[in-house]
């Protein structure tokens, strides 16, 4: 882990898994890593009542869950008008990961995503992603979700559109 060690106390999260098993390794890595407000759900409908609810500051859900999976549940946490907050950073926690399972979480609107077995490390660096990068939402006639350029800096070319310079400019 890095040198930096946060301070999960006051944190909120809230994890949506339909395996019993699964909640209870969560609850115990979170706790070690120092969380102390710990929700629990066992499917995407239960996790939007969740969200109501616990109001949490990140969520943790699986893929794979019935009666509503996560692809469904985040779709209605983004996108839904009655959406407790569509702005809430969602950690996609799955043994599904192949490339285009990965494209697709990005797409539908997970903001990190985490192979099963998890280990504490790989938990506290996603948290700590979450906290240091949070991810800039677009919003259009026909879309609203995560912005998927997370390297502004990888093109350099002549026709670059410059955010900073531009954002510069109005002040």
């Amino acid at each position: 882990m890095d040198t930096k060690r946060y301070d999960f106390r006051k944190l909120s999260i809230l994890v949506v898994d339909d395996c019993k098993f699964m909640r209870k390794v969560m609850d115990r890595m979170l706790r070690v890593l120092g969380v102390e407000h710990i929700g629990f759900a066992k499917d995407g409908y239960d996790g939007l009542h969740e969200c109501y609810n616990f109001k949490p500051d990140i969520v943790i859900s699986d893929w794979e869950m019935s009666p509503m999976d996560g692809e469904e549940f985040i779709e209605k946490l983004r996108n839904d008008e009655n959406s407790p907050d569509p702005l809430i950073p969602v950690i996609m926690l799955t043994a599904y990961t192949e490339k285009k399972r990965v494209l697709a979480a990005r797409d539908f609107g997970v903001t990190e995503f985490v192979a099963k077995p998890v280990s504490a490390r790989v938990l506290y660096t996603r948290l700590v992603s979450v906290i240091e990068n949070p991810r800039s939402y677009v919003r259009s006639d026909n879309f609203f979700g995560l912005d998927r350029r997370r390297l502004r800096s990888m093109y350099s070319g002549n026709e670059r559109r410059y955010v900073e310079a531009a954002s510069n400019s109005k002040k």
